[in-house]
């Protein structure tokens, strides 16, 4: 697969070309001498402007690990590891919901997002003003860049909505000499803004069937993300001007624009698709290519083995590497753990079980060693996985493995979902949505999508949780669904009741495992109760019996309603009198 951001990254100079000044929301500094005039007065420069307005969503401090690794955890898949730095200022603070106002890495996402923004604002601003636009051989090229910026700043502004709120919304370049002190806008007027701009955006860009294959948007991620807007447009949210859990009054209608945009994809199998194995996007990313079936429908393209490009994906997550070796040059933290109840959320013949969850780490041999099921790991993103043999073998922590925003079978969730919230109950077409994605996860038996609107919407919200394990995406569907403390009371109590042995035999206390590797498979079921007495030739491994009352109690330690939001970074705030802080903070 063709790696955008392997080429040529002149184009990070396009930030200083309108004579930006750092300010309270933007870590720019003017670094380019080149006039906006100068830069896009041809095509060549138009491109290389467009490309730094993707280079921010990369490298560590954005969804190379932080935003990916950081802030959708802790949650109902997957939980950050227990081990480490968990005060406030510290990274695994953020996770347990007890995060600071001076922590760095919340700061550093802050000002990425904000980067990508200001440069995709300077491309919104003048690619439409150069020649080519008006007409001629190249008035398709500059339209698709008009359209990429757009879309890139909508998944800016996204991010930071969920995470932050209400923000700053800067639609124009900054300019020497302008007002720095932005208040917050309404996070829904901001949403509104952008589903609005990507009904312009989708008209300006190509399918993929008829482009380069890269890691560029094309016109079915535009249709997907303002789907995605709608549908947290329609949704719940923490409002910090009420401190409170808040719908709003229109959102009804916005069901309509997810069905619309979800439909045109569905009927568009060509473009994107579901693979018939859910492993294979998975295995795509590992394996640097496109997914048979495109269902990875908007990527972020990694490369360069730099934290400021690349990800950490495979390093800091997936089955840890506890020992380096002639296959695995490095040894791996494995800082993404399983919630012990998602294991079981799952039915025996769920495929995509064995896909999301990796019960083992990987010791000097290469041999899969049986963990905890509370030292269990996310495995969408394994180093194992990765056919660069140079990259697996050596010592860097940058794999070049992308991180997908969206996919196809979220195009058919989003739409039963919307269906059921349109028509108050389920009509064929959601149904049978629901079922093409059970359809690719089980072996023999599958579950019937229900009738009624309260059944089937308990369905999606359980298909979501089985689909989107270790995606990012589970805890910002319990905020929109307004569940999320709820269900860290409930897998709390459900955990307490497992250290109870009595009524828990399905459960297993332990497992058996054989000893002749390299795979290590269970002797016993982990759907019945443990043997009596230990198997011969087998070595035990705590499951049930490793959850601990010290343990449950760390899960989202700091959680509180408001803090479903991050808190503005101090450092903002100490430039901008009139920026607001989250409550809570």
């Amino acid at each position: 697969m063709k790696r955008i951001f392997r080429s040529t990254l002149a184009a990070l100079g396009i930030v200083g070309l309108t004579s930006i000044m750092s300010c309270s929301f933007l870590d720019v500094e003017p670094t380019s001498v080149e006039t906006a005039e100068a830069v896009f007065s041809t095509v060549n420069g138009a491109y290389n402007a467009v490309i730094g307005a993707y280079a921010p969503m990369t490298g560590d401090v954005a969804y190379g690990n932080r935003i990916s690794g950081y802030f959708p955890y802790d949650s109902e898949d997957f939980l950050n590891s227990p081990t480490g730095d968990d005060a406030g200022a510290g990274r695994r603070g953020i996770a347990r919901y007890n995060t600071a106002v001076d922590n760095a890495d919340v700061r550093n996402a802050w000002n990425a997002m904000y980067r990508g923004i200001e440069r995709a604002n300077i491309c919104i601003k003048y690619i439409p003003t150069m020649a080519q636009y008006q007409g001629g051989p190249d008035l398709a090229v500059v339209r698709r860049l008009h359209g990429e910026a757009l879309t890139l700043r909508a998944q800016y502004y996204f991010e930071l909505i969920r995470n932050w709120g209400d923000v700053p919304a800067p639609y124009e370049p900054t300019v020497t000499g302008q007002d720095f002190n932005l208040e917050r806008v309404d996070r829904n007027a901001i949403l509104d803004r952008m589903i609005s701009d990507l009904d312009v955006a989708e008209k300006l860009v190509p399918w993929r069937s008829t482009v380069a294959q890269d890691e560029r948007i094309t016109k079915g991620a535009v249709k997907a993300l303002r789907a995605r807007l709608a549908l947290y447009r329609a949704s719940f949210y923490f409002d910090p001007k009420t401190s409170r859990m808040e719908r709003a009054t229109d959102y009804k209608k916005f069901y309509d624009t997810v069905r619309v945009e979800c439909r045109e994809l569905m009927a568009l199998r060509s473009e994107h698709n579901l693979n018939a194995s859910f492993e294979e996007p998975f295995r795509a990313i590992g394996e640097y290519r496109r997914d048979a079936a495109n269902e990875i429908i908007f990527q972020v393209g990694m490369g360069g083995n730099s934290s400021f490009t690349d990800s950490k994906l495979g390093y800091f997550n997936g089955p840890r590497v506890t020992a380096t070796s002639s296959t695995f040059g490095t040894t791996t933290q494995g800082a993404i753990v399983l919630q012990p109840t998602y294991f079981y959320a799952f039915a025996p013949n769920d495929t995509r079980r064995d896909v999301t969850i990796a019960p083992y780490s990987i010791d000097a041999a290469a041999r899969r060693i049986p963990t905890t099921i509370i030292s269990a790991y996310d495995g969408k993103f394994r180093r194992e996985w990765s056919n660069n043999t140079s990259l697996k073998a050596g010592a860097s922590q940058s794999l070049q493995f992308n991180w997908p925003l969206i996919r196809f079978s979220d195009v058919l969730l989003m739409f039963a979902e919307a269906e059921n919230e349109s028509l108050n109950g389920p009509s064929p077409a959601a149904q049978s949505a629901l079922l093409e994605v059970r359809r690719r996860a089980y072996t023999g038996t599958l579950p019937t999508p229900p009738a009624g609107y309260t059944a089937f919407q308990q369905a999606i919200m359980d298909e979501r949780n089985l689909e989107f394990g270790g995606e990012g995406i589970r805890k910002y569907d319990l905020i929109r669904w307004n569940m999320l403390g709820t269900k860290f009371a409930q897998i709390k109590a459900t955990l307490r009741d497992w250290i109870d042995a009595t009524p828990n035999e399905n459960v297993p206390q332990y497992l058996y495992y054989t000893t002749n590797g390299p795979t290590f498979p269970p002797v016993n079921s982990y759907y019945g109760p443990a043997p009596a007495t230990q198997p011969a030739g087998t070595t035990r491994v705590n499951w049930r019996a490793s959850i601990t009352e010290a343990r449950i109690a760390d899960i989202a330690s700091g959680f509180a309603e408001a803090r479903q939001l991050l808190p503005i970074p101090a450092e903002a705030r100490n430039t901008n009198n009139r920026l607001t802080q989250n409550p809570s903070y």
